[in-house]
């Protein structure tokens, strides 16, 4: 079974060594879900721990610095040469050092660098240059090229866009039940998965549900397992909204890659992009009808992108 948003990661990863990198340097990945810290001695994963998330567009400062402080107690503080920080949602110097003041405390006197978890997933990719993409809980699309250029698209957040996220598919599922619901049809094979993954008896209570302070987000991002796994299963209504959000990232990525005169490479990540077939293939399949065929999918988790960008960034 695919899981798009799971919190179970590998403890030992292929490419987590890089002896370029000396002294104590901490990668953190801070997702919608969930926070993933992993602690780097001289360029190898020596301590990898999870907390919730620390992104401050997703929960309350309070919270976000609940979840760091439970993280660093974990990974170990302390005397720290450098934190390189991955988050959704950094727009601005603002964001950025909003999140640094955070992690500070527990890092007395080493540098800080927020930036979009999107330069984490490019780098993991082990690219310097090219399109990072990102679905996950969310999506955006990120590159660089030979000239130092840089350019996004999407990654505006869920009230804004988001297409072909995990937030996305969970929220096209709720729409496609109600749809059913007003035309006086029965629940499908997708309507009755989400209502019994909801706890609900009838269409109609995903209404009050949807926008119930109870829910949020992430309740709904998690919920595009359900879509997953009706596609899997053959239900086509599910089929189609998988190939949809694949069709969708590779608009992001053209969008960056036709913007920077690039060949490539386009390299997809996070939970939906690692882990679910279709959308990768409808994925891989739009860039390819455009032209696009340096596609990569990422094969190791984008925290392990740290110890490269502390390379290039020490230059």
């Amino acid at each position: 079974m695919n899981n798009p948003d799971s919190s179970t990661h590998s403890r030992t990863q292929p490419d987590s060594t890089d002896s370029s990198v000396g002294g104590t340097v901490i990668g953190l990945d801070i997702g919608g879900t969930k926070t993933r810290g992993v602690r780097f001695e001289h360029g190898t994963a020596v301590r990898d721990e999870s907390a919730g998330s620390s992104n401050v567009q997703n929960v309350s400062r309070d919270v976000a610095a609940a979840n760091l402080a439970e993280l660093f107690g974990k990974i170990g503080g302390g005397q720290v040469d450098e934190v390189y920080a991955g988050a959704g949602g950094i727009d601005t110097d603002e964001d950025a050092q909003a999140l640094a003041d955070l992690i500070a405390p527990h890092v007395p006197g080493a540098r800080i660098t927020v930036v979009h978890d999107s330069r984490l997933l490019l780098a993991a990719g082990g690219a310097s240059t090219g399109v990072a993409v990102i679905a996950g809980t969310g999506s955006a699309a990120w590159g660089r090229n030979d000239a130092g250029e840089e350019a996004r698209a999407g990654g505006w957040g869920y009230l804004l866009g988001d297409e072909g996220s995990g937030y996305w598919l969970g929220r096209e599922a709720v729409r496609h039940s109600l749809r059913l619901m007003n035309k006086g049809l029965a629940p499908d094979r997708l309507s009755s998965a989400l209502l019994e993954s909801c706890g609900l008896d009838e269409p109609g209570k995903l209404i009050a549900l949807f926008h119930s302070p109870a829910t949020g987000r992430r309740y709904w991002a998690q919920q595009a397992r359900i879509v997953v796994e009706a596609a899997d299963d053959g239900d086509p209504t599910s089929q189609d909204l998988v190939d949809q959000a694949g069709r969708d990232l590779a608009v992001l990525a053209e969008q960056v890659v036709r913007q920077l005169g690039l060949d490539g490479p386009v390299i997809l990540g996070s939970g939906l992009g690692t882990n679910v077939r279709r959308l990768q293939e409808a994925f891989i399949a739009t860039l390819s009808g455009r032209g696009i065929e340096d596609v990569r999918i990422l094969a190791q988790d984008p925290v392990f992108g740290v110890p490269r960008l502390v390379a290039e960034q020490r230059g």
